[in-house]
């Protein structure tokens, strides 16, 4: 993808393995931002993520934590509707939602994109956190309630340095959720200034569908953070593992 996208515009793509491009160009970013505002998209696709990831960390992390100090039918049947949230497909809920959001009157906002990020974005990152919590020995987080700590600081003080590499994990797996969302900006947005990346790409592609150095470009430009993102989670999420195993040898 790098390779290509230092081609000139309106180049062919190379004929068998190519390590270094004879005469490497930046052209072909000009021209993606000059057909399309992929930096404005960028930075409003920026903007979601910044807002959704965390929101998403927060809300998936404490609905798994206060599923596993449940016991009984409560336990069972959280952990039941979570699964069957989980087998919907998305794909159902897109009309649900916009009528929702159009008697709220947030169309045309960024509000529909980071909402499901109060309920965790996928009930599939739920469970990651909610299997994560109920390894926390219960007799930890009796005593840091019997110490005078409520929920909320039993959460924060207990759970989460205990759960923190899978909550790296959930804000790794959002952000790419987020990132690469295009079915919804489409269903939401009206004003072209507040598109989304993926929307600018999709765009991209349809003014310039030959000019492949343009495209890989512009699919550069939109690969690169979800990769930092997941970088840096893989190695916070790595690191503990690595330690835990080099001291039981």
């Amino acid at each position: 993808m790098l390779l290509g996208a230092l081609h000139a515009p309106g180049e062919p793509p190379p004929v068998g393995l190519e390590i270094v491009p004879g005469s490497p160009s930046l052209t072909a970013f000009e021209r993606a931002a000059d057909l399309v505002p992929l930096w404005r998209q960028l930075l409003n696709s920026l903007t979601v993520v910044v807002v959704a990831v965390p929101l998403t960390v927060v809300c998936a992390s404490m609905t798994g934590f206060a599923i596993s100090r449940l016991h009984g039918r409560a336990h069972a049947l959280l952990i039941g509707f979570t699964l069957v949230c989980l087998t919907i497909p998305l794909a159902a809920l897109w009309v649900p939602r916009f009528a929702l959001f159009r008697s709220l009157g947030v169309l045309d906002t960024y509000v529909p994109l980071i909402a499901p990020a109060l309920v965790g974005t996928s009930p599939l990152l739920v469970l990651l956190c909610y299997w994560s919590a109920r390894g926390i020995p219960r007799d930890l987080v009796d005593a840091a309630r019997l110490a005078g700590l409520g929920p909320l600081r039993v959460w924060w003080s207990v759970a989460v340095p205990l759960t923190r590499p899978t909550l790296l994990a959930v804000a790794a797996l959002a952000f790419v959720a987020h990132w690469g969302n295009f079915v919804e900006p489409l269903l939401y947005l009206f004003d072209t200034a507040k598109a989304t990346l993926p929307i600018g790409l999709s765009s991209l592609r349809q003014l310039g569908p030959t000019d492949v150095p343009v495209l890989l470009a512009g699919a550069l430009i939109a690969t690169v953070p979800p990769v930092l993102a997941f970088a840096l989670a893989q190695r916070a999420v790595l690191a503990p593992a690595r330690e835990a195993d080099w001291i039981g040898r």
